[in-house]
């Protein structure tokens, strides 16, 4: 059969396609299109259920899908708003009155095209339908008409729903204004009757930006692709519409799980992570924590006979509850599957990852991902023999089947006479390069995985998708309702209402349930022995001394807005903006405000200031009023041995493992060898002590109260204060503060005198236009040496009274005698040849530098033979002369790494020693860490694409 032949092939002649023809074309598989539903390869597939009635009758309650045509181009998971550009491409959103084959059905978004404001020829496209918990409503995503629009605003998504009981199809949202006002997709019901669902709206990021003086914008999403969908809740009238996840990225295809918990897919595309992981949150967006996933994504079908797998990694999709509380979920590559995958099964209770038991488990090996049918279903590109699956929704009938959108494994015949025809797959052909799969042929089927069968609810048709069936079979019993919280019995009032939230963390030095505490001098310290102010060695050796709190730049979606040059991001990919500095307590324990309703990362800090250890890479964020606790910053390490390893383990989910660190042993007595005016109750940590209204820690010299619930604000500086030491000397306590800086300070309103939660720190490398710069202009400003009777810059015997870094880093010296700039490094204005935007000297300090020398009064580049890489040997020219090439220095500065950066080592040697102050050297720090960008704002005067 032609693929031409039936690819127009309308939706009522796919009704008049008997069964009686469907199960013959079963009887005679080897040379039909349905072959592959039946026993596959090893008799270890599905099949057609032998012996029993072809009519699957599975529930009493009228089940809805839809049909659209098979669309040009591949679905990208990473891609929510993708316009499809068929010009015949529709879609239909369809009931029927039982799971049957002949079961009557009714296009219900016929009447769209009906009336006297209707447009019988009309097109939508529609997807991600739901079913309320009762049964008696189903919500779904629709956009169109799709003719007659602006090329550059195509419809818009809109939540929609269909009232079974009084046959009724309305829009979710009723103005217009509102409704247009963001993309809705993915709508799920809560057991209360409002509306969950993902949007482009961001209301609440919104409201954030203007409290950081920027323009309200959709922000795009961190690949920069389109804007990200965040999940909302509105009322069941479409009033009350609230933001309550706050990624980066989109957070996907929500639904409620019988507890009352809100699970969906969240992609998790921080730097380091992409991915998407199944997350679970309150429904007010509280208690938002990882659920599954996050390091099981290397679990791709095909498997090998080690039941490793041979495919991709996999993204895990369209989480639904099964009545058992496992969860059925869609396991595919992001594109080219054919818009499917395999269906799996994961047991969530026990696990967070696929061998990775929570702590009630412990001791289980797992796997906990299974797949839902013995078929070969491969979730890469290319043929699957097994078919795949473009959804599963799990009956409730305690039966475990499931309804299915399936299509079986179809090849062109490339090697026959007709190479349109279309024939079954073989056992190898996802593994046989010159197999070509044919259009999927997607329709609705009834799932048994007990018994491995598939039965037939309508016949699939040429050119045509039947999708997302759901069945509108009410829940018994229905999801608890989980209310949202409220001040003052759930949320504390005075963070509501400063918008802020508290970061509570038992100890840094808790990794994975384990208790050691890492000094600088590589003491094997446990947490309670660094915490003792008697254990002088370990105390004073502390790696970790502080926690810095940063969040993402958002940027906008819409070019007319701003569209930042790339090079503006300098060595990240990303924007950043730091919003506070908290000490970390000699317990490793944290207790501070952070600012609520935004992404925020959380990254440990050395004496220094400098970032230490593994970054947390996840975006945290917490709801005004809310507490986050967390038994400590785990580090991830890889498990087993180098010829067996294992994923890394995984932390974000509360109950993994035992607290490492019990905290104060009693009530009322210090903690060993500290102060007595802090009196913990038992449990407590030093953070928490110290935060305690009754505990005092006043500063003899200043009088200042540094305990007591102001402990808990944090600062736009870098401030420790050592109030544990019984006899604390002044040089204990130190500060690195942006007040002692003579150019510019980076810290926005809000940083000072006393922080709030829109205190933010931008950091640009040059200054541009009226916008200062931040780091080209330390190498300019005047200095003052520590000798008063100067300093000699450039070895003439004379010293100056003053002198700049770029006195010593330029071609010429004080005097306009030409010099060689010292280290090769040139630190003074001008344009890097490699990047027009950059001033020379961050190409300097940040690349490698060719290196310089004087020849005949002019500075020029030495050269060097080229050393071929696979000989070792010289590099000839034709003439047998060896072939010159510039000598080149390593870098100075690391981008996202100052500790690693050979900056800070100089500037600590016997030459530089103290030219530089704390502060500048605390700025320097920072802006490395957080990416080196050479801008941190994305709207002008930063310069455009």
């Amino acid at each position: 059969m032609a693929v031409e032949e039936t690819v127009n092939r309308s939706t009522e002649t796919a009704n008049q396609v008997t069964l009686g023809r469907l199960v013959r074309r079963f009887a005679i598989c080897a040379a039909v299109l349905l072959s592959a539903c039946t026993q596959g390869p090893g008799g270890n597939g599905i099949g057609l259920a032998s012996g029993q009635d072809p009519d699957p009758a599975t529930v009493d309650f009228p089940i809805f899908y839809i049909r659209h045509q098979v669309p040009e181009d591949q679905d990208d998971v990473t891609r929510v708003r993708p316009f499809v550009e068929d010009d015949d491409y529709s879609a239909t959103l369809w009931k029927r009155d039982r799971a049957s084959p002949g079961a009557p059905e009714t296009e219900l978004t016929a009447r769209l095209r009906t009336g006297p404001d209707g447009d019988p020829d009309a097109r939508y496209d529609i997807k991600d339908l739901a079913v309320s918990p009762d049964g008696l409503k189903v919500a779904f995503a629709m956009r169109g008409p799709l003719d007659d629009f602006d090329e550059d605003e195509p419809p818009t998504w809109n939540i929609w729903e269909y009232d079974i009981k009084t046959d009724t199809l309305h829009r979710v949202i009723g103005s217009d204004i509102i409704a247009e006002d963001g993309q809705d997709v993915a709508p799920a019901y809560l057991p209360d009757g409002r509306i969950l669902f993902s949007s482009t709206r961001q209301r609440q990021s919104k409201a954030i930006l203007l409290d950081e003086g920027k323009a309200q914008y959709e922000a795009t999403n961190e690949a920069r692709g389109e804007s990200a969908f965040v999940l909302h809740v509105m009322d069941a009238d479409g009033t009350n519409i609230h933001q309550i996840t706050f990624n980066q990225s989109s957070d996907l295809y929500p639904t409620v799980l019988q507890n009352g918990r809100v699970l969906y897919s969240r992609w998790d595309n921080s730097p380091g992570n992409d991915a998407f992981n199944l997350y679970t949150s309150n429904p007010d967006g509280t208690d938002n924590q990882l659920l599954f996933g996050a390091q099981s994504h290397l679990k791709g079908f095909p498997r090998n006979a080690n039941n490793a797998a041979v495919g991709p990694r996999v993204e895990y999709m369209r989480a639904r509850e099964m009545s058992d509380g496992r969860l059925m979920v869609l396991a595919r590559d992001r594109t080219d599957v054919d818009f499917g995958g395999a269906l799996v099964v994961i047991n969530t209770k026990d696990y967070v990852e696929d061998q990775q038991p929570v702590l009630s488990a412990a001791g289980a090996t797992g796997p906990a991902i299974t797949p839902a049918t013995l078929n070969q279903v491969s979730t890469m590109p290319g043929p699957s023999v097994g078919g795949r699956f473009e959804s599963g929704f799990p009956l409730w009938d305690g039966s475990g089947r499931i309804l299915v959108s399936w299509s079986q494994c179809r090849l062109f015949d490339v090697t026959g006479a007709d190479p349109t025809r279309i024939i079954n797959c073989q056992a190898d052909s996802d593994t046989d390069p010159a197999a070509v799969a044919a259009p999927p042929l997607y329709s609705v089927w009834m799932l048994d995985p007990a018994k491995n069968t598939i039965l037939p609810v309508m016949t699939p048709v040429e050119g045509v998708m039947v999708t997302e069936a759901i069945a509108a079979q009410p829940r018994n019993p229905l999801p608890a309702v989980v209310l949202d919280k409220q001040a003052p019995g759930d949320l504390d009032p005075d963070l509501v209402s400063e918008g802020a939230g508290l970061l509570a963390i038992q100890s840094v030095y808790d990794v994975t349930g384990e208790n050691p505490a890492r000094t600088a001098v590589s003491i094997n310290n446990t947490i309670q022995t660094a915490s003792n102010p008697a254990n002088a060695a370990g105390y004073n050796a502390r790696q970790i001394r502080f926690v810095r709190i940063e969040k993402p730049v958002s940027l906008p979606d819409d070019d007319d807005i701003a569209d930042p040059d790339n090079a503006a991001f300098g060595g990240s990919n990303m924007m950043k903006e730091i919003v506070a500095y908290a000490p970390v307590e000699p317990d490793g324990s944290v207790r501070m405000k952070v600012p609520a309703n935004i992404a925020f990362q959380i990254v440990m800090l050395d004496v220094n200031g400098r970032a230490f250890g593994r970054r947390h890479n996840t975006w945290l964020s917490v709801r005004p009023g809310e507490t986050l606790e967390c038994n400590g910053c785990h580090v991830r390490a890889a498990q087993g041995s180098a010829s067996n390893p294992l994923p890394p383990l995984s932390h974000g989910r509360k109950g993994l493992f035992d607290r490492a660190y019990a905290g104060a042993t009693a009530t009322g007595a210090a903690f060993p060898g500290t102060v007595n005016t802090i009196s913990p109750e038992a449990g407590d940590s030093m953070a928490r002590a110290r935060s305690r209204a009754g505990s005092s820690c006043v500063d003899a010299t200043t009088m200042i109260e540094h305990c007591g619930l102001q402990s808990v604000t944090p600062s736009a500086d870098v401030v420790y204060n050592e109030i544990w030491k019984p006899a604390a000397l002044p040089a204990d306590s130190f500060e690195y503060n942006y007040s002692k800086l003579t150019t510019a300070s980076p810290a926005a309103a809000g940083c000072f005198p006393v922080w709030t939660p829109t205190c933010r720190i931008r950091i640009h490398y040059a200054t541009i236009m009226g916008r200062a710069g931040h780091i080209h202009p330390l190498w300019s400003a005047a200095r003052v040496p520590a000798d008063p009777t100067g300093i000699d810059t450039n070895g003439d015997g004379v010293k100056e009274p003053t002198y700049t870094c770029t006195s010593c880093h330029s071609r010429t010296d004080v005097a306009a005698a030409v010099q060689v700039p010292k280290g090769s490094l040139e630190l003074t204005d001008g344009v890097c040849n490699e990047e027009p935007l950059y001033e020379n000297s961050y190409c300097q300090l940040l690349r490698e530098r060719p290196e310089l020398i004087l020849d005949n009064g002019a500075v020029t580049v030495r050269l060097v033979p080229a050393i071929d890489p696979d000989t070792g040997q010289p590099v000839l020219d034709d003439n047998g002369n060896p072939v010159l090439v510039p000598a080149t220095l390593n870098a100075s500065m690391a981008a996202n790494n100052a500790r690693g950066s050979r900056f800070f080592n100089v500037m600590n040697d016997g030459v530089h020693q103290g030219m530089l102050s704390p502060a500048e050297l605390r700025l320097i720090s920072e802006w490395l860490d957080i990416g080196a960008q050479y801008y941190n704002d994305p709207f002008p005067p930063t310069p455009q694409n």
